[in-house]
C-alpha cells in the first residue's frame, strides 16, 4: 500500500490544493495530525486532517458532526473535500485565534470570550439532536474506573480490586440520579485550546468549534464543565461561576439539579482524564500529560465536596495517589 505522503499528494490532486505549500500544526491526543495549506499567490489556507484508518482513526463522525453544526448556523469547518477510505479531510481554515491563545496576549476579553462560549451551548441545546450513542451513566461509570486501571494501577502496581468494584457501583447508581432527564448534543472537548475567536461572525457562529468528532448523546451540563473546568487554563472562579448563572438563566433549567449535574459530571470528567493522561504517558509514550494531572487532581478534589458525591468522596481520596512529584515519576515511561 502506497505510503502517507503519497496517499496525501493523491488526495490533494483531486482538488484546487495540489500542490499547495503545506506546514504542520499542532495536534492532539490522537493519531489524527494536521497540515495548513497557504497559496503564497492568493494567501487563501486551508487545513488537511490526516486520520490514518489502520490507527483507529475514522473521519467520519467528523463529518457527520460537522455538517450538523455548520446546518445550525454554528462554525464548525466546511469540509472542502473529503476520502473517508484513507483517512483524509480538507478543512475550512478558521484561523489560528484560539481562545487560549488570545487570552494569554490579552486577558481583558476573557468574560466575552466566555459568554460567547456559553451562548454556542446555550444554541446547541436548543436544536434537536441527530442520531448518536448515549453517554449513558453505565459508559460514564467505566470510563470514570480509568483513574484505577489506568492512573492508580500505574503509580502503585494493582487497581484497588475492592474499592475499584465498589466505586463503579456507587458512582453509576449517582450518575443516573443526577445526569438523566434530556439529552442533547455534547461535544465532550469544548475547552479553550479548542475554540477559535471568530468577531467578524455574529451570534453563536463567533465561536469556531474543533474536535468534536466524539459527540455524544448527554447531560446539558458536561460541556459546560469541559468549558470552566479547564485543566489547560485557569478560568477565574468569578468566569465559572457567572456563566453557570448564566447558562441556567438563559435556558430555565431546574438550577438545583443542574448544579448538582454539574459538580457530578465534573468529577466524572476528571476521573476520566486521570485515567487518559496516564494512559497516554505509559503507553504511548507522551509524559507531556502528567505536567496536567495536577490541575486534574485540584478540580477533582473541589467537585468531591459537593454533598451528592458523598458516597464515593472518602472512597476516592484514600483509593487513589494524590499526584506527588513521585506518584507522576512512577508514570513516566522508562
Amino acid at each position: 500500500m502506497p505510503d502517507r505522503a503519497t496517499l496525501i499528494d493523491s488526495f490533494l490532486a483531486t482538488t484546487d490544493w495540489a500542490g499547495v505549500p503545506r506546514a504542520p500544526l499542532a495536534g492532539d491526543a490522537s493519531n489524527r495530525r494536521y497540515e495548513r495549506l497557504t497559496d503564497p499567490v492568493t494567501g487563501r489556507s486551508a487545513v488537511l486532517m490526516d486520520a490514518p484508518p489502520d490507527k483507529g482513526e475514522d473521519v467520519r463522525p467528523f463529518v457527520t458532526i460537522a455538517r450538523f453544526l455548520r446546518d445550525k448556523g454554528l462554525s464548525a469547518p466546511e469540509i472542502y473535500a473529503e476520502d473517508a477510505e484513507t483517512g483524509f479531510l480538507l478543512l475550512e481554515d478558521l484561523g489560528d485565534a484560539l481562545f487560549a491563545r488570545v487570552l494569554a496576549a490579552d486577558p481583558t476579553p476573557e468574560r466575552q470570550l466566555y459568554e460567547a462560549a456559553t451562548h454556542v451551548l446555550v444554541a446547541l441545546h436548543e436544536l434537536p439532536p441527530p442520531e448518536l450513542s448515549p453517554y449513558s451513566p453505565p459508559l460514564m461509570a467505566q470510563l470514570s474506573g480509568l483513574a484505577f486501571s489506568k492512573y492508580r494501577l500505574g503509580i502503585t502496581g494493582d487497581d484497588g480490586g475492592e474499592a475499584y468494584a465498589r466505586f463503579l457501583t456507587r458512582f453509576e447508581d449517582i450518575l443516573r440520579a443526577t445526569a438523566g432527564g434530556k439529552q442533547v448534543v455534547i461535544l465532550r472537548d469544548y475547552h479553550a485550546e479548542n475554540l477559535i475567536w471568530l468577531p467578524e461572525r455574529s451570534g453563536p457562529a463567533r465561536v469556531g468549534l474543533l474536535d468534536f468528532q466524539d459527540a455524544m448523546l448527554g447531560h446539558p451540563a458536561y460541556d459546560l464543565v469541559s468549558l470552566l473546568q479547564d485543566i489547560r487554563r485557569d478560568v477565574p472562579a468569578g468566569i465559572e461561576i457567572a456563566m453557570t448563572d448564566l447558562y441556567i438563566s438563559a435556558t430555565g433549567v431546574d438550577d438545583h439539579a443542574f448544579r448538582t449535574a454539574y459538580a457530578v459530571l465534573g468529577v466524572q470528567r476528571n476521573l476520566r482524564i486521570l485515567g487518559v493522561f496516564a494512559r497516554l504517558a505509559t503507553d504511548y509514550g507522551k509524559p507531556h500529560y502528567l505536567d496536567l494531572i495536577p490541575a486534574v487532581w485540584a478540580h477533582l478534589k473541589r467537585g468531591l465536596d459537593h454533598p451528592a458525591l458523598a458516597p464515593v468522596a472518602d472512597l476516592l481520596l484514600e483509593a487513589l495517589p494524590a499526584p506527588t512529584p513521585e506518584a507522576l515519576t512512577a508514570l513516566r515511561p522508562a
